[in-house]
């Protein structure tokens, strides 16, 4: 009786526990903005409860008892929300608006032309908690691999030698970004990470606009632009210290402070970074800081100012000389088709980690480094490690200091002018005069620095302390030298923005900047010897010179750009279109100051470029033909202006008198589609890019002795491909993303070039390249990467990211191919996958805002070939565009990287 007395309590009770329990939801908005956020954290304290907000800022906590609870909403970047409620009834819907940490956010994604839905553009972003997530010490490019076209690698393992390629172009052809202002190299268009080392740490977000972009400067945004925001001050005070230790004994630590807005006026934020590490690959050590500092000011309500300075003083080893497959891994080299056995005998194997640019010294050895300018305060420094010597090592610091002026000249104008200066001081070592005694016995090749710096003392200990850098000289010597690449710049960014209705917005703005580049060696360490005998100079031949003196070659360039365009942008119901047309000219200096000049006995050599114009125009229009599809598709062309070495020959001051400028054609469509209830988005797009009159130039001397230019123009390529994007969420705890891009890329001529070597003569010489059909090598052209992330708890994330490359063709030199019965197509590099883990853990509300966090990069511990170079001149067998004649760097084997961050 009493059990049926009890079951049936039960029964009547059991409808109030059930109505007990209730539902939270809502959906999480930018304050500024409106936009929804996604992956916020919403977490009830004391339940142990939460979710994360899915595509469309939703989320949803079930089954909570009724009562008094704290909730706390969390987004990186965005101010915490904390705030009591009360839990009744079945159903509580809860929005919450997040302010951004930083008032000053939204005038800096503008000036530096972001993009977002309403843009007819392929891009992607990368938020902060995807950086903070995902990143783990990496270079900066390495965590854009899950985007499509898109392909980073590290090359040879080196702190900051990190590449990008978007579209099948190198990123001397994709225009970098900082706060909207460009830093590709003023000269050459390339772009060394190692300047910007601490950038990741500092990063708000960054974004991929694939193709032309609609960035309105002037910038070589060919196959991309990478926009990357830094963090602006922040309206609350507070920091945060983070430790991160990894493979390579990697050791990190981070100091992130913030004043909080100080009277409505003034802010200042600091990010300060310490890296050392020993680096995986042998040699590779890096001893880094960085830092990045902001501050504002609020001069009234239409007027502030924004200073930003950023930088990172580092040195670090390097592995630059790529090797034969076999010299890395005998056995995987064997089982490759196209891999001779006899090649393996040749390349003798000395494991994943190997490195030519390193090599042992008896510690007993004590000479001098010079490294200049009082380099993190002194001239003179020691080597990394006593018992090692490296042929390369990178140390630079280029500092970027930007002020930033935004005023709202009226309720319809606003202006922005950013002034900026870049400065610079640093380079690369090597060797100089002899070639440096090496190991040929086992196919190291690497130099014996103990062999080399006897043979400097012999030769000095008979030449008063002397050694010769002539060549053919018997008392030549060999020194390690400093390639300087000593620069500063200086611009300015204008841009006026004015509403004429409610729906035509008109920008137009100048973009001006001027640079100073200094190029030359000097004397790092004599390895042994006294001094020096220089003939470098050919109006000083004979100089005798010691530590921090010039050799080699001495230059200084000027580079001189300046340009304007002007944007429209249309905007009417679900339809919206922009067009941008811009102009520009750049002129070069090189003022030679170890060159005589042969027009000019007993002086040096000085020339300078006539202005060069570019241009470009493009357009773009999108229409959302629903609340959840958009239509888009965009034109363009740009007439790039040539880089420095096409222009003007650094060494023998030669001027091309009819430089050519490449053009590009762009065409590009794509949809966009959502789904209402924020679990499904997608993008999918074609583009088509046409590279015409790729130029490349070659010194000749012609019939009377003076030195010339001639251009081998004519070379056209075409980029095109498919991109697909896709994101899909099914329930809070779980996210699927895919991208997918099937390129082809591809040379669509043979050229042949005719020049005069003597207008006084009416022969002409021909130069002819073959390459119709053949593949645009350097990044696979089929690209598939996929990302699960789960939350099984409000506080645990965890992330697998794959990518898998396909159709890999090896990079060349297309000058190269002048050989009319040579067709035969780069070598293949194998396909690949890579899989990384990355777990991130919040901690307990004691330490709010506090995570433990742990990547794995290669979790599978996969070997793979992630760059190489099809006929190498130096480590291949037999010329015939095979596995065995590519020289190549293999991917890094599976390491780690775990952490720490404390907020307070």
């Amino acid at each position: 009786m009493k059990k049926h007395l009890l079951f049936l309590t039960i029964l009547l009770f059991l409808p109030l526990v059930v109505a007990a329990q209730t539902t939270i939801r809502g959906t999480v908005y930018e304050a500024s903005s409106g936009d929804p956020i996604i992956g916020t954290n919403v977490y009830l304290l004391g339940a142990d409860k939460g979710a994360a907000t899915n595509l469309n800022g939703e989320y949803t906590i079930q089954n909570v008892e009724e009562g008094t609870y704290t909730i706390r909403v969390t987004s990186i970047g965005h101010e915490t929300i904390k705030k009591e409620i009360k839990v009744s009834g079945a159903l509580l819907e809860l929005d919450f608006e997040l302010v951004p940490t930083s008032q000053f956010l939204q005038s800096l994604q503008v000036f530096a032309s972001r993009s977002d839905q309403s843009t007819p553009v392929a891009f992607t972003n990368v938020d902060k908690a995807e950086l903070a997530v995902q990143l783990g010490s990496r270079d900066l490019p390495e965590v854009l691999n899950v985007t499509p076209s898109v392909y980073s690698t590290n090359q040879g393992g080196g702190s900051g030698d990190a590449r990008i390629n978007v579209r099948g172009f190198s990123q001397r052809n994709v225009a970098v970004l900082i706060n909207g202002v460009p830093v590709n190299d003023m000269e050459n268009g390339w772009v060394y990470w190692s300047n910007w080392d601490g950038v990741g740490d500092a990063a708000r977000s960054l974004q991929v606009q694939r193709g032309i972009s609609n960035v309105n400067l002037a910038v070589p945004s060919v196959g991309g632009t990478l926009n990357i925001i830094t963090d602006p001050t922040s309206n609350q005070a507070g920091g945060a210290v983070k430790y991160e230790n990894g493979s390579g004994a990697l050791e990190k630590t981070t100091l992130m402070l913030n004043t909080g807005l100080i009277g409505n006026k003034f802010a200042f934020s600091f990010v300060g970074v310490r890296k050392v590490g020993d680096g995986l690959v042998e040699g590779t050590w890096t001893d880094a800081w960085s830092y990045h500092a902001a501050a504002s000011y609020q001069i009234n309500d239409n007027n502030r100012l924004d200073l930003y300075a950023l930088g990172a003083p580092q040195r670090h080893g390097q592995n630059l000389y790529a090797q034969n497959i076999g010299t890395y891994d005998r056995s995987y080299a064997l089982g490759l088709d196209g891999y001779d056995a006899a090649a393996a005998d040749k390349f003798t194997e000395k494991g994943r980690y190997f490195n030519q640019n390193v090599a042992g010294v008896n510690p007993s050895y004590l000479g001098n480094q010079y490294i200049g300018d009082g380099w993190v305060g002194a001239n003179i420094t020691n080597r990394y490690d006593s018992n090692m010597l490296n042929e390369r090592e990178n140390f630079f610091h280029k500092p970027q200091v930007n002020l930033n002026w935004y005023s709202e000249l009226s309720d319809k104008i606003s202006l922005t002018n950013v002034l900026y200066y870049s400065g610079g001081r640093g380079g690369g070592t090597g060797t100089w005069g002899d070639s440096p005694v090496r190991d040929f016995s086992n196919g190291a090749y690497k130099i014996l620095w103990d062999q080399t710096i006897s043979r400097n003392q012999d030769i000095a200990d008979v030449n008063d302390g002397r050694i010769s850098l002539l060549g053919d000289d018997p008392n030549e010597g060999t020194i390690l030298r400093n390639s300087r690449n000593n620069q500063w710049t200086i611009g300015n960014i204008l841009k006026v923005t004015a509403d004429l209705n409610e729906n035509i917005e008109l920008t137009a703005g100048i973009d001006w900047r001027t640079a100073e580049i200094e190029h030359y060696r000097e004397i790092r360490d004599l390895l042994g010897a006294g001094a020096a005998v220089d003939y470098s100079d050919e109006l000083n031949q004979g100089r005798i010179v010691g530590l921090g003196d010039k050799v080699a070659y001495n230059f200084t360039n000027t580079v001189d750009w300046i340009g304007g365009f002007v944007q429209g942008q249309y905007t009417v119901d679900r339809f919206s279109t922009y067009a941008t047309a811009g102009i520009s000219t750049i002129k070069y200096t090189h003022d030679n100051h170890f060159v005589e000049d042969p027009e000019n006995p007993g002086k040096y050599i000085s020339r300078e470029s006539d202005n060069i114009a570019g241009y470009q125009v493009k357009a773009g229009a999108l229409y959302s033909v629903s609340p959840n599809l958009d239509v888009f598709a965009n034109v363009g062309a740009i007439s790039k202006v040539p880089i420095f070495d096409n222009v003007i020959n650094d060494g023998s001051g030669a001027v091309n008198e009819d430089p050519e400028n490449e053009k590009f054609f762009f065409y590009e469509g794509g949809v966009r589609v959502y789904d209402n209830t924020g679990k499904f988005g997608a993008n999918l797009n074609y583009y088509l890019t046409d590279r015409k009159d790729r130029s490349f130039t070659r010194g000749i001397q012609q019939q009377d002795g003076s030195d010339g230019i001639i251009n081998i123009a004519g070379l056209d390529q075409r980029h095109t491909g498919i991109e697909f994007e896709l994101s899909y969420q099914p329930e809070d705890w779980i996210r699927l993303d895919f991208a997918t891009s099937h390129n082809l890329w591809e040379y669509q001529n043979d050229v042949e070039a005719r020049y005069q070597p003597d207008e006084s003569s009416p022969d002409f010489e021909t130069v002819n390249l073959y390459i119709e059909g053949l593949k645009v090598g350097d990044a696979p052209q089929t690209q598939y990467a996929y990302t699960l992330n789960l939350k099984p708890t409000n506080a645990l994330d965890v992330t697998f990211v794959g990518t898998s490359y396909l159709r890999h063709y090896s990079d060349f030199d297309p000058i190269d191919r002048d050989d009319a019965s040579d067709r035969a197509q780069t070598w293949h590099v194998p396909n690949y996958t890579v899989f990384n883990l990355h777990l991130n853990y919040e901690l307990p509300a004691l330490l709010e805002g506090g995570t433990f966090f742990f990547n794995m990069f290669n979790l599978f511990d996969a070997t793979y070939i992630q760059d190489a170079t099809d006929n190498s001149r130096y480590n291949s067998f037999d010329q015939d565009h095979d596995a065995d004649d590519a020289e190549v760097f293999f991917g890094l084997p599976r390491r780690y990287n775990f952490g720490i961050r404390l907020n307070f």
